[in-house]
């Protein structure tokens, strides 16, 4: 089956990488118009951070599952903090790694009791310094429940920025560096979600679908096969 290639842009050999990083960006935007926020769903920060603590490893459609009965029965971080995580675990089982899990949301939950009077902090460094509470967790607490400039990286963003030849990294922070230096900061919390959802639609990690991929006369990875 035939590449189906733009009918328009530069492609990648014209162009740097900064304006081969402009036109994935616009043709993302083009691909994805409604894929801007989070698919997990949530009604306040709080539930934001439980929720992405739990989605790692685990799908946003399985964590929308467990969450509405989770957060029942502990409603708020004093709910969860006071808990131990053996209660926390029969709720979130099925989103894999529960115990762990289980053992960061009750820890995260009392950083916010003890720190924060149970409200979820607004800056990188206090999320940071909650337990169990990565760099990946704070950028998403920040883009959507702040709506500050945050692009964070999970395994989709990092495949597909290092398939693409955006980033040539080993960790996922130096793709976000490399991500952030070519994207301008006004797309930082929406381009982050159109290339989670194209890693998850079409530039799948074991077999990818570069012949309907609108990005292959500009990716590293589709030039090597």
């Amino acid at each position: 089956m035939p590449v189906k290639k733009p009918r328009k842009g530069p492609g990648k050999k014209a162009t740097s990488r900064k304006d081969r990083a402009a036109e994935v960006v616009r043709r993302l935007e083009a691909a994805y118009p409604t894929q801007t926020t989070t698919w997990l769903e949530h009604r306040d920060p709080y539930e934001l951070i439980v929720a992405t603590i739990l989605s790692a490893s685990c799908t946003d459609a399985r964590v929308n599952q467990v969450t509405p009965a989770l957060f029942r029965r502990f409603p708020t971080a004093a709910a969860l903090a006071a808990a131990r995580p053996a209660e926390v675990e029969p709720f979130i089982r099925s989103c894999g790694l529960f115990r762990e899990k289980s053992q960061r949301l009750v820890g995260m939950a009392k950083g916010l009791v003890l720190r924060h009077e149970g409200r979820v902090p607004a800056t990188r460094e206090e999320l940071e310094a909650l337990p169990g509470v990565g760099r990946k967790t704070a950028s998403v607490v920040l883009a959507v429940a702040h709506g500050q400039p945050a692009l964070a990286v999970d395994t989709h963003v990092h495949r597909v920025a290092n398939r693409l030849g955006l980033a040539r990294a080993t960790s996922r922070e130096r793709t976000e560096r490399a991500l952030t230096s070519l994207v301008p900061e006004e797309k930082w919390r929406t381009i982050h979600h159109q290339l989670i959802h194209h890693g998850r639609t079409v530039c799948t990690a074991r077999k990818p679908r570069c012949e309907s991929c609108v990005l292959a006369d500009v990716c590293d990875y589709f030039e090597r096969r």
